[in-house]
């Protein structure tokens, strides 16, 4: 088991004050808290400090650590007991051996034997006792993105979330626990939006309240439609003699189909309203809003090319790029 050198984890000097010790681990608390830091060994990082403060951030502790740092032993090197001094625990020291798995290493466990705060007794090399109690700790916060069909949205029926999390059990060993949830969807929710559900993340430890679960709302695209809060958008393809003599087409909506009434004379890029079938919202729904589209039939039909000539004689005076001069 290698020495650990708890100074070199925080950046401090061996003679530090208090200050100069809990500033910089502040700081380094907040560089690798795994819920705001991206890099990869955040979460190991973080321990390490933690880890480091719990003893250099102790006066007792650090003392005992001292100790053995000035008995010679040093970070990466084999861990080596000054003659007589007995280790954490009921059997004493032994190199190699394990005492706790849990959030502290293994040396820590060696040298004082818990997690948590002294409750007393006596301290030192030479037999003696170390007792602690577990400090209680709020549970993990979970994030998660959480993918939404645009039906599920409407419907407002419950969306099953599956998640793993890391839990510790009775003797602080870390363990993997997979979590199901039916969550319903709130009225009104938007893309992007961050969903609270309270004690649903990791469980507490020592009778601590448990973590909650975020959830970040993603609308999956869809084939037909385009969100713009909680309005939508729907391309209305039309015939060229649809636009202009006007028309009863039947269009999509999240819950069915209905009749939309084409005025004559429509525009490509004309949008027409309709009223409430949009999204849910929390006070009033969204709208649906049909962009019309005019196009050409995909291949020409005998007769079309006259029927167009004369089209275009007929209003010979009309001149669509007239705004460009």
């Amino acid at each position: 088991m290698e020495f650990k050198d708890y100074y070199a984890t925080l950046g401090v000097p061996e003679d530090a004050d208090a200050k100069a010790i809990k500033s910089a681990y502040r700081k380094l608390a907040r560089k690798y808290h795994p819920d705001v830091s991206r890099e990869d060994d955040a979460e190991a990082k973080f321990k390490e400090v933690g880890e480091a403060y719990e003893v250099l951030g102790d006066a007792e502790k650090r003392a005992e650590y001292d100790q053995l740092r000035r008995y010679g032993n040093r970070a990466g090197e084999q861990f080596e007991p000054p003659p007589g001094w007995h280790g954490a625990g009921d059997g004493g020291f032994q190199a190699g051996e394990t005492h706790f798995e849990g959030d502290f290493s293994d040396f820590f466990e060696s040298l004082f034997g818990g997690r948590g705060q002294r409750r007393g007794g006596s301290h030192g090399f030479a037999g003696g006792g170390h007792g602690f109690e577990r400090r209680a700790r709020r549970g993990q916060d979970v994030e998660l993105e959480l993918p939404l069909f645009l039906e599920e949205v409407v419907s407002g029926q419950p969306k099953q979330v599956r998640f793993t999390i890391a839990q510790h059990d009775a003797l602080g060993r870390r363990e993997e626990t997979e979590k199901s949830l039916n969550v319903r969807i709130p009225k009104g929710v938007v893309d992007g939006e961050r969903i609270r559900l309270k004690g649903q993340g990791g469980a507490g430890v020592d009778g601590a309240e448990s973590g909650d679960l975020y959830l970040k709302v993603r609308f999956a695209p869809h084939p037909r439609f385009d969100v713009d809060g909680l309005d939508l958008i729907l391309t209305v393809p039309l015939a060229p003699w649809e636009a202009a003599l006007g028309a009863r087409v039947e269009v999509p909506t999240l819950t069915g189909r209905l009749q939309l009434t084409i005025p004559p004379n429509s525009q490509t890029g004309a949008r027409l309203r309709i009223k409430g079938k949009g999204l849910p919202g929390r006070s009033a729904d969204g709208d649906l809003y049909a962009l019309l589209k005019v196009v050409m039939p995909p291949r020409p039909a005998e007769g079309d090319e006259a029927l167009w000539r004369g089209l275009a004689e007929h209003h010979a005076g009309f001149h669509p790029r007239s705004q460009w001069s």
